[in-house]
């Protein structure tokens, strides 16, 4: 007799699978989430939009005559979420019928399946956030190892005009929380919830309210090699396009450079630094010092792999350095200008890899809903919208019976100046 099963087979395996998908998750449960649900059709393709909010400049008068001058523009912009590829594992159907009828399901799921997708999420999730996080704090290449390099990151964004409207979180290897074990009584017992050490469920919370930030380790943390090449020195070889309404839908700033080794192969996630030009407060659009009074010079990080044909090209940098005669959305103190010296941060021949810190919304993974397979299909959410697809099915040419677990995002940079890089102090 062929084989018979409960039709509610895929219920049960959602039940599961959404229990481990939850439980799994560091960075991707701090961030801003969504279901995308009628935000894609034809006409959008494989982008969806999120508006930017807007920004104005104030004028004061003597007797409020404000007749003769400027009105504010206004300039909408938009940040794109762009669909990713489908994140997938399946099995045969007679192994899995074999776990489900040994009520085996969170060996068959969980362990490893559902942990697989998780993992790789969080993998191409923390690349994706390494790469536009347009912030920077302390001394590049150098180990985060006391809670006052933790605290400078929390410094940075304070300074930065960072709003205090959602989470701001820091993430750290777990080799890193090490070297601040022995400084965690200086923490006290405080905290939002009062308490230093999170519950099981949240193993991965070192601390919800140090210098304003939920401290946790991750796994997941992305890495870069800076190439071979000695010199890492260089300028700017024409003026870069400085302007709000260039940048105000991709926040990424193409800077032309040259003077570099030739042939460079600039890795993304690298930083990039511009001599002489120093970072604005975002609210308040004024220079941001440091402890000493010294301002603070304006940093990047490359979003994509270039190479330097004769030392020469261009880097493409989160985070825009803007100038402009308004200042409704200046960056910068100062327009960076041909001749500017760039310096690409850090030695040649290394792995890095850098701590990150963040508000809530600087980014956003999207889930994308999936069209039903000529199978049987359940569909479950998490409660911050995220959506997988189980589906039970048959490969008839193959002869086989089958299950796969399915999930597609879509991430969005929502603003680059929401987060960072984060290393120690020299």
């Amino acid at each position: 007799m062929a084989n018979s099963f409960a039709s509610n087979i895929t219920r049960k395996l959602a039940r599961v699978i959404l229990k481990a998908f939850e439980s799994s998750r560091v960075l991707s449960k701090n961030v801003n989430t969504q279901l995308l649900k009628g935000k894609f059709n034809k006409s959008s393709g494989d982008t969806v939009d999120f508006k930017r909010p807007t920004d104005y400049v104030s004028v004061r008068t003597s007797n409020g005559d404000i007749s003769s001058g400027d009105r504010s523009p206004i300039l909408t912009g938009k940040a794109s979420g762009v669909v990713q590829d489908y994140f997938t594992v399946s099995v045969d159907f007679d192994e899995a019928d074999q776990a489900i009828k040994m009520d085996q399901q969170k060996q068959l799921v969980e362990m490893p399946m559902m942990k697989r997708i998780v993992t790789d999420l969080e993998l191409d999730f923390a690349s994706f956030m390494m790469k536009h996080s347009g912030l920077f704090s302390g001394t590049f290449g150098t180990p985060v190892s006391t809670w006052g390099h933790v605290a400078k990151a929390g410094a940075t964004m304070k300074a930065a005009g960072i709003p205090e409207d959602s989470d701001w979180c820091y993430s750290i290897n777990p080799y890193t929380q090490v070297d601040l074990a022995d400084n965690q009584r200086s923490l006290g017992s405080g905290g939002a919830s009062g308490k230093l050490i999170s519950e099981a469920h949240r193993k991965a919370i070192i601390t919800d309210n140090f210098a304003g930030m939920r401290v946790m380790t991750a796994t997941t943390l992305d890495s870069f090699t800076t190439p071979a090449g000695a010199d890492r020195v260089g300028a700017l070889s024409s003026n870069p396009d400085v302007t709000y309404l260039t940048h105000k839908d991709t926040m990424i700033q193409s800077l032309p450079v040259s003077g570099f080794t030739a042939g460079l192969t600039v890795s993304a996630g690298e930083v990039v630094q511009i001599t002489g030009r120093n970072r604005l407060n975002l609210n308040t659009r004024k220079p941001i010092l440091d402890a000493d009074g010294n301002q603070i010079v304006y940093t990047g990080v490359v979003t994509e792999d270039v190479t330097l044909t004769a030392g020469a090209g261009t880097l493409k940098v989160a985070g825009p350095a803007i100038y402009e005669a308004s200042g409704a959305y200046n960056t910068v103190a100062s327009a960076p200008v041909s001749g500017d010296v760039v310096t690409l941060l850090g030695d040649a021949s290394t792995i890095y890899q850098p701590n990150l810190f963040w508000h809530k919304q600087a980014f956003s993974i999207g889930s994308v809903p999936m069209e039903k397979l000529y199978s049987t299909d359940s569909i479950v959410t998490t409660e911050d919208g995220l959506q997988l697809r189980v589906s039970y099915g048959v490969g008839f040419l193959e002869n086989l019976q089958k299950i796969r677990i399915d999930f597609r995002p879509a991430y969005a940079v929502l603003n680059p100046f929401f987060a960072g890089q984060s290393w120690g102090e020299t």
